[in-house]
């Protein structure tokens, strides 16, 4: 074994260890700050205290905040859901002229024109149907932004659904719906768990949407109300900020937790024909 080979292990065992602490420093200040008598933005042995759990409970708008975002969330993720489901579906049985153009002018279209580039067509079509402060519409455009991504990440399990299932379903009397529900859609819920998963943790994060459609504070998510947590003189506060976010992070993680051990996930399709 070479001194050369040696030295470039060492280097590579290091690099990986500065990346991992780079990553991890962020999780134990959440871990322990939220517990500490004086909190600050270093990561420091904490003085153990849960004065500034009762201190953030008792912000107004705390609780609420995070019962929208579920709100805005499950809504968002359940349309998303179950249209990409259906219309990956579709896509994968019928053939039309150009399917494969369609699927990816989506994903361009989706990855070109963004929340943020679309914006004020938005607004402009929210506030002409009297949808500003609506917590549905607000999911609804959500739920749109993120369709045509997982419309095309969900067609490949779909396609991995060999056909002789379905016809084998049909021989015996199963009605097109019977056939999707009792056949397709249980070999493709691996993708479904993905899809629900990243469906949620992108509605999860959202804050432009919310922020712009959202105008009252008792209709706001989690998200938008994280940038309000001030203390009297203007900065941010130290006390609330580290257990809000820590229960904001609750829901994300029991969710992955959840569906990853009912379903796991993979990015391909689970069954070829």
């Amino acid at each position: 074994m070479s001194v050369q080979y040696l030295l470039r292990r060492i280097g590579f065992y290091t690099l990986i260890a500065a990346v991992l602490f780079f990553f991890a420093v962020p999780m134990l200040w959440l871990a322990s700050a939220p517990f500490d008598a004086k909190p600050g933005l270093g990561l420091r042995w904490p003085e153990w205290t849960l004065d500034n759990v009762g201190k953030t409970l008792e912000h107004p708008y705390a609780l609420t905040s995070l019962l929208n975002s579920l709100l805005l969330c499950g809504i968002a993720t359940i349309v998303t859901t179950v249209c990409a489901a259906l219309a990956a579906y579709a896509l994968s049985r019928v053939r039309i002229p150009g399917r494969d153009l369609l699927l990816y002018l989506l994903l361009l279209l989706s990855s070109v024109v963004t929340g943020t580039a679309a914006m004020v067509p938005i607004f402009v079509m929210m506030f002409q149907l009297g949808l500003i402060n609506s917590q549905y519409g607000t999911a609804l455009v959500i739920a749109g932004g993120m369709l045509p991504a997982a419309i095309f990440i969900l067609k490949d399990f779909m396609d991995s659904v060999p056909r002789s299932y379905e016809e084998s379903a049909r021989v015996f009397g199963a009605s097109p719906g019977q056939v999707l529900r009792h056949v397709v859609l249980p070999v493709a819920r691996p993708g479904i768990a993905t899809i629900l998963v990243w469906a949620f943790v992108n509605a999860w994060g959202n804050f432009l949407l919310p922020f712009l459609l959202l105008r009252e504070v008792e209709t706001q998510p989690a998200a938008v109300l994280l940038r309000t947590l001030q203390d009297e003189g203007g900065s941010a506060n130290l006390t609330v900020i580290p257990v809000f976010s820590l229960l904001y992070s609750i829901p994300v993680v029991l969710l992955y937790l959840i569906v990853s051990k009912r379903y796991g996930f993979r990015f391909h399709g689970g069954i070829k024909s």
